[in-house]
């Protein structure tokens, strides 16, 4: 399986397989947006857990912990598609090119998270948010920004000849 941060050259396979990833997952983000993973699913989901590690929150307690939680989910899934989304991308040299990679992997999540937020508009039971877009946004720009600063910390040793 191909690393998750490419060499300098990737074959046209590869790239087509990290395309595949991408178009999968933003399938999975569109399926999430549906009535059946609204608030009440999350809810449950939450009530389990809390039960299962033994936890009692109170409800105002409890409020906050699944809005947070809602949120990082929102963060962590734009993430991992921005990610996804730099792979596809065909690999282009020096730092520039990986910036230039990376700022498009942002803007195609974001313009994603648009159509979804849309798209939700239309779903009984939730809502569009302008609040989830610039957090679906930061995930996909926190991801590239840790590429960015693992890329430069492999350049740096290996001109350091610490690698």
């Amino acid at each position: 399986m191909a690393s998750l941060l490419p060499t300098r050259t990737e074959s046209n396979s590869q790239l087509i397989l990290w395309r595949i990833a991408a178009l999968v997952w933003a399938a999975l983000i569109f399926y999430l947006s549906t009535a059946t993973f609204g608030e009440g699913a999350s809810q449950s989901l939450l009530t389990r857990a809390v039960a299962f590690l033994h936890l009692t929150l109170s409800p105002a307690a409890f409020d906050i912990v699944h809005e947070v939680s809602r949120k990082l989910a929102h963060l962590a899934e734009y993430g991992i598609f921005g990610l996804l989304l730099y792979q596809s991308l065909p690999a282009s040299g020096g730092l520039s090119g990986k910036r230039q990679r990376a700022l498009w992997s942002v803007l195609a999540a974001a313009a994603y998270s648009l159509t979804d937020e849309f798209h939700q508009l239309f779903v009984p039971g939730r809502h569009a948010s302008i609040v989830d877009c610039a957090i679906d946004s930061t995930g996909a720009a926190v991801a590239m920004l840790l590429v960015l600063g693992y890329r430069r910390l492999i350049s740096y040793r290996e001109e350091e000849g610490l690698a």
